[in-house]
């Protein structure tokens, strides 16, 4: 059977969007981003699905900066998931969960509940954890503290929490894009209710001392009306001031075009890595319709 790793434990957001693209396949959780990626180098795992991109707090560079410097794996594919966070208690503090001492969740998701957290629990004190299914574990295991843990619907069922609010965060349009990994290309599972189209991403690394060679980089993609839906600089830690690009075109890998632009850019002198051309998919079923199989 095909395993497929994740960034854990169970009830995180990455488990909802590996279940959506992988709902029959065996998925282990994992406790770091790192160890999802190195459990497909060493071939433990077939595949790992791991946040890249977050609406409100940008890009996770820890991913990024891993899958290039560490493990340079291929993306097979993307899962956009929608971020609706819920404040989450453990059945012994329903009757006045207002009374709340302590919020338990990863640091991106208190970030993006400050103002419910503000207005309804003031004086409660954040405690920062790995993520936001380990902070339902915890008021889980924990079921005298006055505690509460802000995580998802699937959280809420999979440790038997009480949901005390519902749609705390901040921000309606908040998504995350996940990315697909592997050693080596290879086809997605069909999920036709999900796909919305493909997507290409490329490393770009520009040569040294070269004046407008970003302005030349991106004539590139413009003069043959290639898409771009993000460029991204990233450190290449060799040092101060050198950086590579990271960019995805809105387009399947084909004979012609993107492989015209990666020959224009070689002969400009740059460095062009195919990180993976892969389909995408956005998950806008709530979590009551995902099929969980185990």
């Amino acid at each position: 059977m095909t395993k497929i790793a994740y960034l854990g434990p169970k009830g995180t957001f990455t488990e909802m969007a590996t279940i959506s693209v992988f709902p029959s396949e065996e998925r282990i959780p994992f406790r770091t981003i790192p160890d999802c990626m190195d459990a497909v180098s060493k071939n433990i795992v077939d595949f790992a699905v791991v946040p890249i991109e977050n609406t409100i707090e940008g890009s996770v560079n820890l991913t990024l900066d891993y899958l290039i410097h560490n493990q340079k794996l291929l993306i097979n594919g993307e899962i956009t998931v929608p971020i609706e966070q819920q404040l989450l208690i453990h059945s012994n503090n329903t009757k006045n969960w207002t009374a709340i001492k302590k919020v338990y969740s990863h640091p991106h998701a208190i970030a993006q509940c400050h103002t419910f957290l503000r207005s309804l629990l003031p004086d409660a004190e954040f405690e920062y954890m790995n993520s936001t299914g380990s902070a339902a574990d915890y008021v889980a295991k924990n079921p005298d503290q006055p505690i509460a843990a802000i995580a998802n619907e699937l959280a809420a069922k999979e440790y038997n929490l009480v949901v005390a609010e519902k749609n705390i965060h901040d921000y309606e349009n908040n998504h995350t894009r996940f990315v697909i990994l592997k050693n080596e290309s290879s086809s997605m599972p069909e999920s036709p209710s999900y796909y919305i189209g493909d997507k290409t991403t490329l490393m770009v690394t520009l040569p040294a001392d070269y004046p407008g060679a970003l302005h030349h980089v991106l004539s590139a993609f413009a003069w043959r009306k290639l898409n771009l839906s993000k460029i991204e600089s990233r450190p290449m830690k060799t040092g101060l001031g050198n950086y590579f690009f990271v960019i995805d075109v809105a387009m399947k890998m084909d004979e012609v075009l993107i492989p015209g632009v990666i020959a224009e850019l070689e002969a400009l002198k740059c460095q062009v890595t195919l990180l993976g051309s892969y389909p995408c998919y956005s998950l806008s079923k709530k979590v009551d319709e995902i099929r969980v199989e185990t």
